[in-house]
Protein backbone atom coordinates (compact mmCIF):
# COMPACT_ATOMS: atom_id res chain seq x y z
CA UNK A 1 0.00 0.00 0.00
CA UNK A 2 1.30 3.40 -1.02
CA UNK A 3 0.50 6.55 1.30
CA UNK A 4 1.48 9.98 -0.25
CA UNK A 5 2.04 12.81 1.85
CA UNK A 6 1.58 16.22 0.17
CA UNK A 7 2.75 19.37 1.05
CA UNK A 8 5.11 22.49 0.50
CA UNK A 9 7.32 25.13 2.46
CA UNK A 10 4.93 28.24 1.49
CA UNK A 11 2.36 26.56 3.63
CA UNK A 12 4.96 27.09 6.32
CA UNK A 13 5.39 30.92 5.58
CA UNK A 14 1.94 31.59 6.03
CA UNK A 15 1.40 33.20 9.69
CA UNK A 16 -0.76 35.26 11.54
CA UNK A 17 0.91 35.97 14.47
CA UNK A 18 3.08 34.91 17.22
CA UNK A 19 -0.28 34.82 19.65
CA UNK A 20 -2.30 32.58 16.98
CA UNK A 21 -2.66 28.66 17.58
CA UNK A 22 -3.00 27.90 14.01
CA UNK A 23 0.86 28.92 13.47
CA UNK A 24 3.82 26.97 11.11
CA UNK A 25 4.40 25.43 14.48
CA UNK A 26 1.92 22.57 13.45
CA UNK A 27 3.50 22.00 10.26
CA UNK A 28 6.50 21.22 11.81
CA UNK A 29 4.94 18.77 15.03
CA UNK A 30 4.07 16.62 12.17
CA UNK A 31 6.81 16.75 10.30
CA UNK A 32 8.65 15.98 13.89
CA UNK A 33 6.17 12.96 14.65
CA UNK A 34 6.91 11.27 11.82
CA UNK A 35 10.45 11.17 12.00
CA UNK A 36 10.86 10.04 15.76
CA UNK A 37 8.17 7.44 14.81
CA UNK A 38 9.98 6.62 11.59
CA UNK A 39 7.08 6.66 9.67
CA UNK A 40 8.48 9.19 7.30
CA UNK A 41 10.24 6.47 5.44
CA UNK A 42 6.74 4.66 4.93
CA UNK A 43 5.46 7.37 3.27
CA UNK A 44 6.03 9.10 -0.16
CA UNK A 45 6.71 12.52 0.23
CA UNK A 46 5.58 15.13 -2.86
CA UNK A 47 5.68 18.59 -2.70
CA UNK A 48 2.22 20.10 -3.72
CA UNK A 49 1.69 22.31 -6.88
CA UNK A 50 0.04 25.61 -6.73
CA UNK A 51 -3.62 25.25 -7.48
CA UNK A 52 -4.78 27.29 -10.59
CA UNK A 53 -7.26 29.72 -9.70
CA UNK A 54 -10.02 27.92 -11.73
CA UNK A 55 -9.95 24.93 -9.78
CA UNK A 56 -10.72 27.80 -6.54
CA UNK A 57 -13.06 28.99 -8.64
CA UNK A 58 -15.47 25.77 -8.94
CA UNK A 59 -16.35 26.73 -4.79
CA UNK A 60 -14.99 30.20 -4.40
CA UNK A 61 -16.72 33.28 -6.19
CA UNK A 62 -14.25 36.04 -7.64
CA UNK A 63 -14.94 38.22 -4.82
CA UNK A 64 -13.57 35.60 -2.35
CA UNK A 65 -10.76 35.17 -4.44
CA UNK A 66 -9.67 38.44 -4.86
CA UNK A 67 -9.84 39.41 -1.04
CA UNK A 68 -7.32 36.79 -0.16
CA UNK A 69 -5.07 37.41 -3.68
CA UNK A 70 -5.28 41.37 -3.87
CA UNK A 71 -5.09 42.47 -0.03
CA UNK A 72 -1.86 40.05 0.73
CA UNK A 73 0.35 43.37 -0.92
CA UNK A 74 -1.47 45.23 1.74
CA UNK A 75 0.23 42.90 4.69
CA UNK A 76 3.59 44.86 4.40
CA UNK A 77 1.92 47.79 3.99
CA UNK A 78 2.15 50.30 6.97
CA UNK A 79 2.79 49.68 10.73
CA UNK A 80 1.45 46.30 10.78
CA UNK A 81 2.58 43.20 9.03
CA UNK A 82 -1.08 41.47 8.80
CA UNK A 83 -4.02 42.45 6.97
CA UNK A 84 -6.88 41.19 9.50
CA UNK A 85 -9.74 39.22 7.80
CA UNK A 86 -11.57 38.84 10.54
CA UNK A 87 -11.06 38.51 14.01
CA UNK A 88 -9.51 35.29 13.81
CA UNK A 89 -8.32 35.48 10.26
CA UNK A 90 -5.38 37.46 8.61
CA UNK A 91 -3.02 37.78 5.98
CA UNK A 92 0.61 37.70 5.94
CA UNK A 93 2.70 38.27 2.75
CA UNK A 94 3.24 34.75 1.95
CA UNK A 95 -0.70 33.41 2.27
CA UNK A 96 -1.79 33.79 -1.47
CA UNK A 97 0.80 31.41 -1.67
CA UNK A 98 0.04 29.03 0.73
CA UNK A 99 -3.39 29.24 0.15
CA UNK A 100 -2.70 27.38 -3.71
CA UNK A 101 -0.47 25.59 -2.05
CA UNK A 102 -2.74 23.92 0.40
CA UNK A 103 -5.66 24.09 -2.42
CA UNK A 104 -3.01 22.70 -4.62
CA UNK A 105 -2.25 19.84 -2.48
CA UNK A 106 -5.72 18.22 -2.31
CA UNK A 107 -6.30 18.79 -6.16
CA UNK A 108 -2.91 16.66 -6.38
CA UNK A 109 -3.70 14.40 -4.21
CA UNK A 110 -6.95 13.65 -5.98
CA UNK A 111 -5.41 13.15 -9.43
CA UNK A 112 -2.97 10.88 -7.64
CA UNK A 113 -5.23 8.47 -5.53
CA UNK A 114 -8.14 8.24 -8.96
CA UNK A 115 -5.26 8.01 -11.36
CA UNK A 116 -3.83 4.58 -9.20
CA UNK A 117 -1.02 6.32 -8.36
CA UNK A 118 -1.43 5.97 -4.92
CA UNK A 119 -3.83 4.49 -2.86
CA UNK A 120 -4.37 7.51 -0.54
CA UNK A 121 -2.82 10.52 0.32
CA UNK A 122 -2.66 13.10 3.29
CA UNK A 123 -2.22 16.66 2.62
CA UNK A 124 0.14 18.24 5.33
CA UNK A 125 -1.11 21.22 5.04
CA UNK A 126 -2.03 25.15 6.06
CA UNK A 127 -4.37 27.25 6.40
CA UNK A 128 -6.70 24.60 6.99
CA UNK A 129 -9.88 24.84 4.76
CA UNK A 130 -13.26 23.52 5.92
CA UNK A 131 -14.58 26.98 7.63
CA UNK A 132 -14.10 28.66 4.02
CA UNK A 133 -17.33 29.58 2.72
CA UNK A 134 -17.92 29.81 -0.99
CA UNK A 135 -18.09 34.11 -0.38
CA UNK A 136 -15.53 34.73 2.18
CA UNK A 137 -12.50 33.00 4.65
CA UNK A 138 -13.56 32.13 8.25
CA UNK A 139 -12.47 30.78 11.11
CA UNK A 140 -8.42 30.56 9.91
CA UNK A 141 -9.40 29.57 6.52
CA UNK A 142 -8.93 30.90 3.14
CA UNK A 143 -9.74 28.56 1.12
CA UNK A 144 -11.72 25.66 1.47
CA UNK A 145 -9.44 22.36 0.27
CA UNK A 146 -11.36 19.88 0.80
CA UNK A 147 -14.35 21.13 -1.22
CA UNK A 148 -12.08 22.20 -3.94
CA UNK A 149 -11.16 18.57 -4.17
CA UNK A 150 -14.13 17.02 -3.92
CA UNK A 151 -15.56 19.59 -6.81
CA UNK A 152 -12.19 18.57 -9.01
CA UNK A 153 -13.39 15.07 -8.07
CA UNK A 154 -16.51 15.82 -9.50
CA UNK A 155 -16.37 17.66 -12.56
CA UNK A 156 -13.18 16.66 -13.66
CA UNK A 157 -13.03 13.25 -13.14
CA UNK A 158 -16.94 12.79 -12.84
CA UNK A 159 -17.35 10.92 -9.81
CA UNK A 160 -21.07 10.68 -9.01
CA UNK A 161 -20.91 9.67 -5.28
CA UNK A 162 -18.32 11.23 -3.42
CA UNK A 163 -18.23 11.06 0.49
CA UNK A 164 -17.01 13.96 2.87
CA UNK A 165 -16.20 13.00 6.52
CA UNK A 166 -15.26 15.56 8.97
CA UNK A 167 -14.20 14.89 12.40
CA UNK A 168 -12.73 18.05 13.29
CA UNK A 169 -13.96 19.62 17.30
CA UNK A 170 -15.69 22.31 14.88
CA UNK A 171 -18.87 22.12 11.97
CA UNK A 172 -17.32 22.50 8.67
CA UNK A 173 -19.59 24.97 7.80
CA UNK A 174 -17.84 26.43 4.92
CA UNK A 175 -17.98 22.72 3.24
CA UNK A 176 -21.82 22.03 4.23
CA UNK A 177 -22.33 25.26 2.48
CA UNK A 178 -20.95 24.58 -0.34
CA UNK A 179 -22.08 20.98 -1.11
CA UNK A 180 -25.91 21.52 0.79
CA UNK A 181 -28.27 19.12 -1.08
CA UNK A 182 -25.77 18.01 -3.76
CA UNK A 183 -26.62 14.43 -4.68
CA UNK A 184 -23.61 13.77 -5.55
CA UNK A 185 -21.97 14.38 -2.23
CA UNK A 186 -22.66 12.44 1.63
CA UNK A 187 -21.25 14.81 4.43
CA UNK A 188 -20.75 13.17 7.58
CA UNK A 189 -19.40 14.61 10.42
CA UNK A 190 -19.13 15.09 14.30
CA UNK A 191 -18.40 18.36 16.51
CA UNK A 192 -18.66 19.60 19.80
CA UNK A 193 -22.25 21.34 19.98
CA UNK A 194 -22.99 24.20 21.04
CA UNK A 195 -19.61 25.51 19.82
CA UNK A 196 -17.90 27.90 17.08
CA UNK A 197 -19.00 28.91 14.41
CA UNK A 198 -22.63 27.72 15.92
CA UNK A 199 -24.11 25.72 12.79
CA UNK A 200 -24.83 21.71 11.42
CA UNK A 201 -27.70 21.17 13.52
CA UNK A 202 -29.87 22.39 10.41
CA UNK A 203 -31.96 19.49 9.76
CA UNK A 204 -33.18 20.91 6.52
CA UNK A 205 -30.19 19.57 4.63
CA UNK A 206 -30.74 16.13 2.95
CA UNK A 207 -26.64 15.43 2.44
CA UNK A 208 -25.89 16.19 5.69
CA UNK A 209 -25.28 13.46 8.09
CA UNK A 210 -24.38 15.47 11.29
CA UNK A 211 -23.97 14.44 14.83
CA UNK A 212 -23.28 17.82 17.63
CA UNK A 213 -21.73 16.41 20.83
CA UNK A 214 -21.84 18.11 24.00
CA UNK A 215 -18.57 19.25 25.60
CA UNK A 216 -16.68 16.14 27.80
CA UNK A 217 -17.93 13.89 25.14
CA UNK A 218 -15.09 10.92 25.06
CA UNK A 219 -13.94 8.08 22.47
CA UNK A 220 -16.36 5.61 23.48
CA UNK A 221 -19.53 7.73 22.77
CA UNK A 222 -18.24 9.11 19.65
CA UNK A 223 -17.40 5.06 18.50
CA UNK A 224 -21.01 4.28 19.24
CA UNK A 225 -22.27 6.84 17.34
CA UNK A 226 -19.70 6.75 14.28
CA UNK A 227 -20.87 2.57 14.42
CA UNK A 228 -24.62 3.77 14.58
CA UNK A 229 -24.63 6.54 12.16
CA UNK A 230 -21.83 7.28 10.29
CA UNK A 231 -21.31 3.61 9.01
CA UNK A 232 -24.63 2.84 8.04
CA UNK A 233 -24.99 5.49 5.52
CA UNK A 234 -21.63 5.51 4.62
CA UNK A 235 -22.55 1.98 2.80
CA UNK A 236 -25.72 2.51 2.08
CA UNK A 237 -24.08 5.92 -0.16
CA UNK A 238 -21.61 3.20 -1.59
CA UNK A 239 -19.02 6.04 -2.60
CA UNK A 240 -16.34 6.32 -5.32
CA UNK A 241 -13.87 8.24 -3.44
CA UNK A 242 -14.00 9.88 0.61
CA UNK A 243 -12.55 12.87 1.38
CA UNK A 244 -11.42 13.47 5.16
CA UNK A 245 -11.39 16.67 7.06
CA UNK A 246 -8.83 15.60 9.36
CA UNK A 247 -9.16 17.89 12.32
CA UNK A 248 -7.85 16.81 15.31
CA UNK A 249 -8.50 19.50 17.86
CA UNK A 250 -11.13 16.85 19.27
CA UNK A 251 -7.89 15.17 21.47
CA UNK A 252 -8.19 15.58 25.38
CA UNK A 253 -5.31 17.63 25.50
CA UNK A 254 -5.93 20.35 22.67
CA UNK A 255 -7.72 23.97 24.48
CA UNK A 256 -9.32 24.77 21.57
CA UNK A 257 -11.91 22.57 22.38
CA UNK A 258 -13.19 20.06 25.45
CA UNK A 259 -13.64 16.57 23.60
CA UNK A 260 -12.00 13.74 24.75
CA UNK A 261 -10.35 11.76 21.80
CA UNK A 262 -7.16 10.33 21.63
CA UNK A 263 -5.08 8.98 19.11
CA UNK A 264 -6.28 5.19 19.30
CA UNK A 265 -10.11 6.66 18.66
CA UNK A 266 -8.40 8.75 15.31
CA UNK A 267 -7.27 5.57 14.53
CA UNK A 268 -10.17 3.62 15.24
CA UNK A 269 -11.98 6.09 13.07
CA UNK A 270 -9.64 6.10 10.60
CA UNK A 271 -9.77 2.30 10.30
CA UNK A 272 -13.39 2.57 9.94
CA UNK A 273 -13.33 4.61 6.60
CA UNK A 274 -10.76 2.36 5.32
CA UNK A 275 -12.98 -0.15 5.64
CA UNK A 276 -15.77 1.59 4.19
CA UNK A 277 -13.48 3.22 1.18
CA UNK A 278 -12.23 -0.76 0.62
CA UNK A 279 -15.83 -2.33 -0.22
CA UNK A 280 -17.12 0.70 -2.59
CA UNK A 281 -14.26 3.08 -3.55
CA UNK A 282 -11.52 0.79 -4.42
CA UNK A 283 -9.69 2.53 -1.05
CA UNK A 284 -9.87 5.81 -2.72
CA UNK A 285 -8.97 7.86 0.51
CA UNK A 286 -7.52 11.36 0.59
CA UNK A 287 -6.99 13.07 3.86
CA UNK A 288 -6.43 16.88 4.42
CA UNK A 289 -5.17 18.53 7.60
CA UNK A 290 -7.37 20.73 9.35
CA UNK A 291 -7.83 21.65 13.15
CA UNK A 292 -5.24 20.52 15.83
CA UNK A 293 -3.20 22.83 18.22
CA UNK A 294 -2.21 20.99 21.21
CA UNK A 295 1.54 20.44 19.00
CA UNK A 296 2.73 16.71 20.71
CA UNK A 297 -1.01 15.69 20.60
CA UNK A 298 -1.61 16.97 16.70
CA UNK A 299 1.70 14.97 15.71
CA UNK A 300 1.13 11.97 17.91
CA UNK A 301 -2.84 11.80 16.00
CA UNK A 302 -1.46 12.48 12.82
CA UNK A 303 0.87 9.80 13.21
CA UNK A 304 -1.71 7.40 14.76
CA UNK A 305 -3.62 8.59 11.24
CA UNK A 306 -0.98 8.03 8.96
CA UNK A 307 -0.14 4.86 10.30
CA UNK A 308 -3.69 3.51 9.81
CA UNK A 309 -3.80 4.96 6.12
CA UNK A 310 -0.51 3.37 5.16
CA UNK A 311 -1.35 -0.15 6.46
CA UNK A 312 0.77 -0.14 9.21
CA UNK A 313 -1.76 -0.72 11.98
Amino acid sequence: MTTALYSHPDCMRHEMGDWHPESPARLQAIADQLIASQLDAQLEYRQAPAAAVAAIARIHTDAAIALVRDNVPQALSGQSSYYPLDGDTSLNAFSWRAALAAAGAAVAATDAVIGGEVDNAFCSIRPPGHHARPTEPMGFCLFNNIAIAVRHALEVHGLDRVAIVDFDVHHGNGTEEAFANEPRVLMASFFQHPFYPYSGTDTGIANALNIPLPAGTAGAAVRQQIAEKWLLALHAYRPQMIFISAGFDAHREDDIGQMGLVEDDFAWITRQIMDVAKVHAGGRIVSCLEGGYNLPALGRSVAAHLQVLAGLS
